[in-house]
């Protein structure tokens, strides 16, 4: 998903694993700090310029900077949070490698248990380690603690490695979709939401698939 409302979605794409790796460095998910603003700048732009290559002009790709992501999420970490707003970051040892926000939907027809999937990212570097599946689930722990029931998440129609991802992972589509705009010349891009109920023990809840076929 490679935006965020600020944003964006959420956004893996162009997987090339042909290659053995290494071994992978102690993995975890925790709670954004100030601090990690920069790193998670500079995968949101990494992120960012993959997931809307196809979509957008290369003058607006351009403005996808690291600097700017990370100045936005640094005001946000430093400020009040509000709408039920956070953050959460997928690392490698103490490398930040992923990340994911979520908070409360804003969308006219949700429920008022209703969580929304704001952003999830890997850096393409990263991608096949399971930072994905970890974050997702953190996003379900995080929706379950703040007592709602609901999880929504809007993706780039043409987003086939995020929806394919969130759907193995158990969201489906509901049904709704949009346009939004995403330039300031007014150029718009079709998004589709997902959603799915992560109360304990439903059957479909996020984030008990997709091990590995990580988004952007």
């Amino acid at each position: 998903m490679a935006h965020e409302h600020s944003n964006g979605h959420q956004h893996d794409h162009g997987h090339d694993h042909q290659h053995e790796r290494g071994p992978v460095a102690d993995a975890s998910v925790r709670v954004a700090r100030a601090s990690d603003a920069p790193a998670v700048g500079l995968v949101q732009a990494v992120v960012f310029r993959e997931a809307y290559a196809a979509t957008l002009a290369p003058e607006v790709i351009a403005t996808f900077e690291p600097r700017a992501f990370a100045n936005a999420w640094r005001a946000t970490l430093e400020g009040e949070q509000s709408r039920d707003g956070v953050l959460l970051v997928a690392c490698a040892g103490e490398q930040v490698v992923g990340f994911a926000a979520v908070g409360a939907s804003d969308d006219a027809d949700a429920e008022p248990g209703t969580a929304e999937l704001l952003v999830l990212g890997v850096h393409p570097d990263a991608r096949r380690q399971g930072h994905g599946s970890r974050l997702l689930h953190a996003v379900v722990d995080t929706t379950r603690g703040r007592g709602r029931s609901e999880l929504a998440a809007w993706v780039l129609a043409s987003d086939d490695a995020t929806r394919g991802f969130l759907t193995a992972a158990g969201m489906v589509a509901d049904g709704a979709h949009r346009e939004r705009v995403v330039s300031q010349d007014g150029a718009t891009t079709g998004e589709i939401r997902l959603s799915a109920a992560v109360v304990d023990g439903e059957d479909g809840t996020p984030g008990q698939g997709g091990e590995d076929t990580e988004p952007v």
